[in-house]
């Protein structure tokens, strides 16, 4: 029996509610006039359209409304920026910002005043988040996965931050990120502003989906919550579906499930849930409607069976009631005799019917003819072999198993292939697991294949080959997967690069080398130290079996570089470098990858230098002497006048020639 059950909390939420209701009234007080909002007021096409027609219209930002117009703020909240020039314009604001939005407007503002930085954890794309970074000067923007956020901790470790989430924020994403944020900045402040309501939503929808066979989650496409809250559903349930309303319902893919849940978004009225569940409920009654009047056909069935003549090409049972050297005959349970001829047997050389069959034997056949002129049916015995390869074929089809077909012409879209007598397609699509222009190269050979699709009352039979060799695939990186650990050192070659990393190849598997990992030196793009296709040796550093993700090092071949120095570098040693960054108080000189010591601008020249840039550029090669390694803050201090003759520059200042200088006053003997 079907049951169909809905989560403890679906549809709409508390902040949505508000705000439908509040343009609903508004637009009762003031029935004529125009009300502006921007963007749409919830992510559901239905409840927008019907608040159009009552005069809502919907606007991308706040420049579009005239002046002097009504705006209604919808609960995703605006930026400052929109308030400012709704006052400039005179625009009379109607603000239903869900009061858990507003929560994190006040605490970006709180964290700007304490200097603090912010950051989002949600989509940077979504309304909600532009609103609350652009409610302080002092936000840093957003992070939605785990790789973001360890590129944004690292540019922030050592300064004050502050964190909050999308109110639509899955906890379990939140819990990850923040993790990261927190082992790498040392000044953190976490705030857990996920909307109740929507932690409600989705562990009521991840309880049921655990539960159930199938769940249907309805929410708009563009719903950022209702997308979080399928993707709940979707691992803990994988026959999921997502739909907008009833007409996006496949009610036959379904109906193949008895215990189905339902689910829905923030922005879904009462009025679409039910409508779902209802058109599901109805849908069901009928089947179970079918379902008894089908017994009920079946069991006439079996009444008028006997009645029936097989049909051409029906294979069929019959028990032997007369043999003779020509023929033999079969009582088929119906109103005729089977007549099975001594030509259509498979019979050895000089083997005889007579010494095949005996009075009473049940034997197998197929029809040749419902009539063979003199009231019998014609049978043949021999051709039912070809029918066994098609029961062969069901059942491979059934189970999965892989059979090995000839590839024997190509035909349009594809190939014929022969498995024994029966021959099937392969379409141009499954013939490999990569783009095929033309099948020529594989006429004649012989392909392991999967049974994808049997139609054996229509001899049709379709193979793939792509899907054997998918299969072999992941079954070799299964093999790789059991065969790695974390804190192995492994060979790898490198297949293509990001901003944030490069992808290297280790044997099957594309593990990801994070920027951050290639080099103790800082880096601004991967191709600064490797090349496309170049052979390096990796650690493996982390490993996540079930996203199929592996993080990966190459840093950690080589010790980290304070570890090591003193054996490479002491005080008083004069040292070649290259300056990697300048500050109005020096430049920074590269020893080494991860090695960086200060030349302080006093100490980099036998005169005064104003601006240090005029000395100086990056990537220039300098010597300069070591005045001082701390170990423990981890600072060296460089001097690169100390490895220059003071004497260049008093040279240097001497005049070439003495020229008649003009009548001046006498400068002071300091001077």
């Amino acid at each position: 029996m079907r049951t169909i059950t809905l989560a403890e909390h679906a549809g709409f939420c508390f902040g949505v509610t508000k705000a439908v209701a509040a343009a609903e009234e508004e637009l009762r007080l003031h029935a004529g006039e125009e009300l502006y909002c921007i963007g749409q007021l919830i992510h559901n096409t239905a409840v927008t359209d019907e608040l159009g027609k009552k005069g809502l219209i919907t606007v991308s930002s706040i420049e579009e409304a005239p002046a002097g117009s009504r705006v209604f703020i919808r609960a995703h909240g605006e930026p400052d920026a929109t308030y400012k020039t709704a006052k400039e314009k005179g625009i009379e604001l109607v603000d239903a910002t869900c009061p858990f939005v507003s929560r994190i407007h006040r605490l970006a503002k709180e964290a700007g005043e304490q200097g603090r930085r912010f950051i989002v954890i949600g989509d940077r794309e979504h309304p909600e988040v532009k609103g609350i970074l652009g409610s302080s000067p002092m936000s840093l923007g957003a992070v939605q996965s785990g790789e973001e956020a360890e590129e944004l901790a690292r540019r922030c470790a050592d300064i004050p931050v502050s964190i909050a989430a999308q109110t639509t924020m899955t906890a379990k994403r939140f819990e990850d990120i923040c993790r990261v944020f927190g082992s790498i900045c040392h000044d953190l402040v976490i705030h857990d502003t996920i909307c109740r309501a929507t932690r409600e939503r989705q562990e009521s929808a991840e309880k049921l989906a655990s539960e159930c066979e199938c769940m249907v989650v309805i929410g708009d496409p563009a719903s950022s919550n209702s997308k979080k809250l399928y993707e709940i559903c979707k691992n803990k349930c994988p026959q999921s579906l997502f739909i907008e309303g009833i007409s996006d319902l496949d009610l036959k893919l379904v109906k193949k499930y008895n215990k189905i849940g339902v689910a829905a978004g923030a922005s879904v009225p009462e009025r679409i849930i039910k409508e779902v569940i209802a058109n599901m409920s109805e849908e069901f009654t009928k089947d179970q409607q079918n379902e008894e009047m089908n017994e009920m056909a079946a069991f006439m069935d079996e009444i008028d069976k006997s009645l029936k003549l097989p049909g051409r090409g029906e294979v069929v049972t019959g028990k032997v009631v007369q043999v003779t050297n020509d023929y033999v005959v079969l009582n088929l349970g119906c109103k005729k005799d089977g007549m099975l001829p001594k030509e259509e047997t498979a019979r050895e050389e000089g083997q005889e019917l007579t010494d095949m069959f005996k009075e009473g034997d049940e034997v197998q056949a197929k029809v040749i003819k419902t009539d063979d002129g003199d009231g019998n049916i014609l049978l043949s015995n021999k051709r039912i072999q070809s029918g066994e390869y098609w029961d062969e074929i069901n059942n491979v089809s059934n189970t999965g198993e892989v059979v090995n077909v000839t590839v024997v012409k190509e035909v349009k879209g594809g190939v014929i292939a022969n498995y024994k007598d029966i021959s099937g397609f392969i379409p141009m699509s499954q013939l490999a697991d990569h783009y095929v222009e033309t099948a020529a190269e594989f006429i004649g050979q012989t392909l392991p294949v999967k049974v994808t699709r049997v139609d054996s009352k229509r001899n049709k039979a379709v193979f793939s080959h792509k899907q054997f060799l998918i299969e072999e695939k992941k079954k070799k990186i299964d093999q790789i997967w059991q065969t790695l650990n974390v804190g192995d050192v492994v060979e790898g070659k490198i297949m293509r690069f990001t901003d944030y990393g490069a992808f290297v190849d280790i044997g099957g598997i594309d593990g990801l080398l994070h920027i951050s990992e290639i080099s103790w030196g800082k880096l601004k793009h991967p191709q600064e130290a490797l090349e496309i296709g170049q052979i390096v040796n990796v650690k493996i550093l982390k490993m996540d079996v079930e996203k199929g993700k592996i993080s990966l090092g190459m840093k950690q071949n080589n010790p980290e570089p304070w570890s090591v120095i003193d054996e490479k570098y002491h005080e008083g040693d004069i040292i070649t470098g290259k300056v990697v960054q300048i500050k109005e108080y020096g430049a920074f000189v590269e020893l080494a990858p991860g090695l960086d010591g200060l030349v302080h601008i006093s100490e980099v020249a036998h005169k005064r230098v104003a601006k240090i840039s005029d000395e100086l550029s990056i990537g220039q090669i300098v010597n300069a002497k070591i005045l001082e390694i701390d170990k423990d803050r981890k600072r060296i201090s460089l001097s690169i006048k100390a490895t220059i003759d003071p004497q260049i520059y008093e040279e240097k200042a001497e005049p070439k020639a003495e020229e008649p200088a003009e009548p001046q006053a006498e400068a002071p003997a300091e001077e």
